[in-house]
C-alpha cells in the first residue's frame, strides 16, 4: 500500500470488477461499436541480418525474453477475443462472433510457436529462466484452450441468433465482459509480475460462478415456470464462458506461484488480511519511508 492509499478504500478495490463491469456491460448493449482493446506493443522475432561494414547491428533479443514477449501478447489475444464475444452477444453482430474463429487461430499458432520455443530455449538458459519458460508455456496452455471456449461460444451464440431472451444477453454480456477483465489482469499480473493483480482475478471468479448459477437456475430448475428461449445453447454459451473463467484463474495461481514462490493458498491468506491489520501495516509502512 502507498503512502498516498487510504487503508478505509479497500472495500472500493474489492468492488471495482462489479463498478467497472456494469458500466462496460450498459454500453456493450446500447452502443454497436467494435471490441475494446488494449494498446499492445508490436511484438517481432528477431531476424537475421547480415552484418555491414558500415554499421553493427544491434544485438539480437534472447531467445527467452522473445518467449515471454510473445506470451503476453497472447494473453491481450485473448483478452480481445473475449471483448469480440461480449460486444458480439450484446449486439448481435455477427462479423465480430465470426472473427473468433480467426483468433483461436492465431492463439493456436502461438501455442505451437511457445512450445517449440521453449523446447529449444530451456536447454541455455539458467533455473531462473528455465522456470519462467515453463511458466509460458502452462500459460499458453490455459491461453489456447480459451480460444476455444470462445469459438465454442461464438458458434452457439450464431447458431440462436436473435432468440436470446435479453436477460440472458445480458448476463452472458457480464460474464464474457468479466472474462476479458480477468485476462487483462492476468496479462498485466505476469509481465509485472503484479501478485496482487493475480488475486484480483482468482477473487472475481466466483462473480463468473454467481452468473453461471443464475442462468442455470433459470433456465434447468425454472423455478417461475416461464417459457424460455434457446435454452440448450445459452446453457452451452454459459459453460464455456465459466469453463474459461476457469482456466484464467488458472493462468492467476500461475502468476502466484511463479512470482512469490509460495502456494496460492498462503498468498490469499497474506491477501485477506482485516482491514485494521492492513490500516496497521500501512502506518508501519509509512513510518519506515520516514
Amino acid at each position: 500500500m502507498s503512502e498516498n492509499s487510504q487503508p478505509v478504500n479497500r472495500n472500493a478495490n474489492q468492488t471495482s470488477y462489479a463498478e467497472s463491469l456494469a458500466i462496460r456491460s450498459q454500453k456493450r448493449q446500447t452502443n454497436g461499436g467494435g471490441p475494446t482493446r488494449s494498446p499492445r506493443r508490436p511484438y517481432s522475432r528477431p531476424s537475421d541480418i547480415s552484418m555491414s561494414t558500415a554499421a553493427k547491428t544491434p544485438n539480437p533479443e534472447p531467445a527467452h525474453h522473445y518467449i515471454v514477449r510473445r506470451t503476453v501478447e497472447a494473453c491481450y489475444m485473448a483478452k480481445e477475443a473475449a471483448g469480440a464475444a461480449a460486444e458480439g452477444i450484446a449486439t448481435g453482430s455477427a462479423p465480430l462472433l465470426n472473427s473468433l474463429r480467426q483468433r483461436e487461430r492465431e492463439l493456436d499458432t502461438l501455442d505451437l510457436e511457445i512450445d517449440n520455443g521453449v523446447t529449444t530455449a530451456i536447454t541455455e538458459v539458467g533455473p531462473a529462466e528455465a522456470r519462467e519458460l515453463l511458466a509460458c508455456m502452462k500459460f499458453m496452455i490455459g491461453l489456447e484452450r480459451i480460444g476455444d471456449l470462445l469459438l465454442s461460444f461464438a458458434n452457439s451464440a450464431q447458431s440462436v441468433s436473435g432468440r436470446i431472451d435479453s436477460v440472458d444477453t445480458r448476463d452472458l454480456t457480464q460474464m464474457a465482459t468479466l472474462l476479458e477483465k480477468m485476462l487483462t489482469d492476468c496479462a498485466h499480473a505476469f509481465h509485472e509480475r503484479d501478485v496482487s493483480k493475480a488475486v484480483e482475478v482468482l477473487r472475481a471468479d466466483a462473480e463468473m460462478d454467481r452468473l453461471r448459477n443464475l442462468i442455470f437456475l433459470r433456465h434447468i430448475e425454472n423455478p417461475e415456470n416461464v417459457h424460455r428461449q434457446a435454452s440448450l445453447q445459452v446453457i452451452f454459451m454459459t459453460q464455456s464462458l465459466e469453463r474459461a473463467g476457469d482456466h484464467a484463474k488458472n493462468l492467476a495461481e500461475e502468476v502466484c506461484h511463479f512470482v512469490s514462490g509460495r502456494p496460492v493458498r498462503h498468498v490469499l491468506i497474506a491477501y485477506d488480511k482485516p482491514v485494521e491489520q492492513m490500516f496497521i501495516d500501512y502506518l508501519r509502512r509509512r513510518d519506515h519511508r520516514e
